[in-house]
C-alpha cells in the first residue's frame, strides 16, 4: 500500500503510476473572498486516472446549471453524447447571447489546456448507470469537462482528449458547492440551488435519478422541517445570512422555465424578488421583460404597479407600460459617460482599453462600434444645426 501523504497544493500533478491518499478528518478551505477558512470534510482521494471525456458524466444534480435546457434533456437522456452536445451547443452560441458568452469563456479555459496543460483536476466517483455500464460521475470540474469537449469539437480532433480525474471515496455537495463558489460569483438561481442541495445533504435526502425536472428536487428544501443547527452548518460555506438564504430559496417558487431563463440570464436576485411579488400570471411576462430591457428591481416595480409601502393596492389597472428602450438606453449611456468622466486620464484610458478587449472577447466589438459611430453621425447632424 502506498504511505498516506496529504495533497498541500490543488495545482500539484500526481503520476499516474504513483496515486496519492489523503488522510482522513478535515481540511481547511479559504472562503472566496475572504481571508476566512471552514472546515470541509476532505474526501479520501483513492487514485489519480486519466480518462477520456466518453468515460465521464456531469452529475445532473449539480447545483450550478451549464447546459442549456434542450441540450441538457438530451444530453441526460442519453440520446447524445458529449460531444454531439458540445456541437449543438456551439451551433446554439451563433444566435444567442447569453449562451455565447458561457461558451466563450468555457473555449478559453480549454485553449488554456492546450497551452499550459489541465492545472487542476476533476474530482468524482466511478458509479453504476442506469444501462449497467461503470462511468466516472463528476463531483467538481464540470466545467473543466464541458471546456475539452468544446475544445475537442471545435478542432475537430480525431482522438477524445485525457482528463486528470481523482477518485473520491466520499464526493460531498459541500465540496461541490464550494467548488462553484471558488470558480465565478454565483447567479441568484444557483445560490438557491446551492442553498436547497446543502440543506438536503444534511438531511440525508438523496436526489432520484427517476425524476426528469432537477428543480423539483431543489424544491424539496423548502418543504422540509429544519433541525436545530442545521442554518449554523451550511452559514459557513454559503457565508450568507439565515434570511438571505431563505429569501433565494423563495426563488424556487418559479416555475422550471423561469428558473432556467432567469439563470441563464442571471437575473439579479432582487429583480427576481420584486416578480415574485406579482400575481403568478405576470411573472412570465414581467421576467421576459426584465431580460430583455435590462430592467432593475425599481423599473419591475413601477413597470409592474405593485403595491404602495403601506400595502394598499393601487388602482388596478394592470401592468403600466414599460419604459420607453431610448430612453432607458440613454440612462445607461448616462451612467457609463459620467464613470469614465469621474476617472482621471491614466484610469479612463485603461478603463477603455479593458472594454474594449472585453468586448472583442464577447465578439460585440463590431456592432457596438457601428451603434457608437450611428450615435456620433447623429449627434454632428445636431450639433452643426445649432452652430
Amino acid at each position: 500500500m502506498p504511505s498516506s501523504k496529504k495533497r498541500s497544493s490543488a495545482f500539484e500533478d500526481f503520476p499516474v503510476d504513483q496515486p496519492p491518499e489523503m488522510e482522513s478528518g478535515e481540511t481547511p478551505t479559504v472562503l472566496p473572498g475572504t481571508n476566512r477558512s471552514v472546515k470541509e470534510p476532505s474526501a479520501q482521494i483513492e487514485r489519480i486516472e486519466r480518462l477520456a471525456p466518453s468515460q465521464m458524466l456531469p452529475d445532473r444534480f449539480q447545483p450550478r446549471r451549464l447546459l442549456p435546457p434542450s441540450i441538457r434533456t438530451a444530453f441526460f437522456s442519453g440520446q447524445i453524447d458529449c460531444y454531439q452536445a458540445a456541437e449543438a451547443w456551439l451551433q446554439m452560441a451563433r444566435s444567442d447571447s447569453a449562451v455565447h458568452g458561457e461558451v466563450e469563456r468555457l473555449l478559453q479555459m480549454g485553449e488554456s489546456f492546450g497551452s499550459h496543460g489541465q492545472i487542476k483536476p476533476i474530482t468524482g466517483a466511478w458509479v453504476t448507470s442506469s444501462d449497467g455500464r461503470f462511468v466516472f460521475q463528476i463531483e467538481t470540474g464540470e466545467r473543466r469537462f464541458w471546456a475539452a469537449c468544446l475544445r475537442s469539437v471545435g478542432l475537430k480532433a480525431g482522438e477524445e482528449p485525457q482528463l486528470r480525474v481523482e477518485v473520491i471515496q466520499t464526493p460531498t455537495r459541500q465540496r461541490q458547492v464550494l467548488e462553484n463558489r471558488h470558480a465565478e460569483p454565483p447567479s441568484a438561481v444557483e445560490q438557491a440551488c446551492e442553498v436547497a442541495a446543502l440543506i438536503l445533504a444534511e438531511l440525508g435526502i438523496e436526489p432520484d435519478p427517476a425524476q426528469t425536472d432537477e428543480f423539483e428536487f431543489f424544491r424539496l428544501a423548502r418543504a422540509q422541517r429544519m433541525p436545530v443547527g442545521l442554518w449554523e452548518r451550511i452559514t459557513p460555506v454559503m457565508q450568507l445570512t439565515r434570511p438571505r438564504m431563505v429569501q433565494l430559496l423563495n426563488i424556487l417558487q418559479f416555475p422550471s422555465h423561469l428558473l432556467d431563463l432567469a439563470d441563464r440570464y442571471r437575473l439579479p436576485e432582487r429583480v427576481l424578488r420584486e416578480i415574485l411579488g406579482l400575481p403568478r400570471d405576470q411573472w412570465d411576462r414581467m421576467l421576459r421583460v426584465s431580460i430583455q430591457n435590462q430592467l432593475t428591481s425599481d423599473e419591475v416595480a413601477d413597470a409592474a404597479n405593485l403595491p404602495t409601502a403601506k400595502g394598499e393596492q393601487r388602482e388596478n389597472r394592470g401592468p403600466q407600460p414599460i419604459p420607453d428602450p431610448s430612453r432607458a438606453a440613454l440612462r445607461y449611456l448616462k451612467r457609463f459617460a459620467n464613470v469614465l468622466a469621474d476617472l482621471d486620464e491614466v484610469s479612463r484610458g485603461q478603463a477603455l482599453d479593458e472594454i474594449a478587449g472585453d468586448l472583442i472577447v464577447s465578439r460585440q466589438g463590431e456592432r457596438l462600434r457601428n451603434l457608437l459611430g450611428d450615435l456620433g453621425r447623429a449627434l454632428d447632424a445636431r450639433l452643426s444645426r445649432m452652430g
